[in-house]
């Protein structure tokens, strides 16, 4: 592929995936990268921060996905209602053609102990998005929090149960479906 050819942010992802899973995280650059997608690392960096930033990059975009539908959801509807509106809403990201990827960027990030806790901020900064849209509805501190960490686990779950390889459910379903489980799940606590 030429340097003039588009699509770069997704070639870029993909190379950089691609090596992460043959070669390992810490053991790939940024200028290995660029080359594998045939294109400079100055255009990586237009693209990225860093290398972590490859796995990481939707963060934004799916905080604020979420947010938006949890402060646009039916004004009669519960909070947890409202994140289940929201969090079928992300369905859209979570395409069946993104889950191979999503499945290899889960293997690089399990083996690597930086890339794991820089997950557990990326599940964090969704919680507390939740949290705030959540107030913007009028709800409550403790409840607003509460629901959030319910609706973060829900997310979690549903994320882990879609890459599994034997999956044939939609994100959407498999939010729908964790909801209704750990509401069950609330009752015998």
């Amino acid at each position: 592929m030429g340097r003039w050819e588009p699509n770069a942010h997704e070639r870029l992802s993909l190379a950089a995936l691609e090596l992460f899973t043959e070669r390992g995280y810490d053991s790939t650059t940024v200028a290995e990268i660029a080359e594998r997608a045939g294109l400079t690392k100055r255009t990586f960096f237009r693209h990225f921060a860093d290398k972590r930033e490859v796995l990481f990059g939707g963060q934004n975009t799916l905080s604020r996905l979420i947010a938006e539908k949890i402060t646009g959801a039916d004004e009669s509807a519960s909070p947890l209602e409202a994140i289940g509106v929201a969090l079928e809403a992300v369905d859209v990201i979570f395409s069946p053609e993104r889950r191979q990827w999503a499945q290899q960027r889960q293997a690089v990030i399990a083996g690597n102990s930086e890339l794991r806790e820089r997950e557990l901020l990326k599940s964090t900064t969704i919680a507390a998005a939740m949290a705030a849209a959540l107030r913007e509805r009028g709800v409550g501190d403790l409840v607003a929090d509460l629901a959030a960490e319910v609706g973060n686990l829900a997310f979690r779950t549903s994320f882990e149960r879609w890459l599994e390889p034997a999956n044939e459910q939609g994100f959407a379903e498999l939010v729908r479906q964790t909801i209704k489980e750990l509401r069950a799940a609330a009752i015998h606590i």
